[in-house]
């Protein structure tokens, strides 16, 4: 079964258990980027974050190097903007025909997962979901535990794949 791991990170946590899973599993990888990047740093950052989602802003991206739906089994992990995934996994969402497919979600937040992953089950339709898990601010608590944790999930993942 071919796997793939496709993500968003604003400030490397969700990169960080991404290459992880990735690393774990032998996956493919593909990061997604916005043309047009926020810089916002401390509270504007929540605040542009925050009214992007609630905007339901979809982000141009910069091409991706593989597609998704040629994939059996798709990770796709976020960071928590507003009690959900970020702009730029809406776009994706919206741009990709995924169905039929084996789905594991992830997320990284420094707070609350809130309904991200029931908003990911409600666009991601006619998909069969593997598992969720969240981590909180894998950079700034543990980086060890979160590691070990990504590792472990990602193979119990790859296992009921199968």
């Amino acid at each position: 079964m071919k796997a793939i791991v496709v993500y968003y990170s604003f400030e490397g946590n969700t990169k960080l258990i991404a290459q992880t899973i990735s690393n774990t599993i032998d996956a493919d990888i593909e990061e997604l980027k916005p043309k047009k990047e926020i810089e916002s740093k401390g509270f504007m950052k929540y605040l542009w974050g925050g009214s992007q989602v609630m905007m339901k802003k979809s982000p141009e991206l910069f091409p991706l190097n593989k597609n998704a739906e040629d994939y059996d089994i798709i990770f796709i992990g976020t960071p928590i903007w507003a009690w959900t995934y970020a702009p730029p996994i809406r776009t994706f969402l919206e741009n990709s025909n995924i169905s039929n497919k084996k789905i594991a979600l992830f997320s990284c937040h420094e707070g609350q997962n809130g309904k991200t992953f029931s908003h990911f089950k409600d666009k991601l339709k006619n998909n069969i979901f593997l598992g969720e898990i969240d981590f909180f601010a894998p950079l700034k608590s543990n980086k060890e535990i979160s590691v070990t944790q990504a590792k472990d999930w990602a193979k119990e993942m790859l296992t009921k794949a199968k």
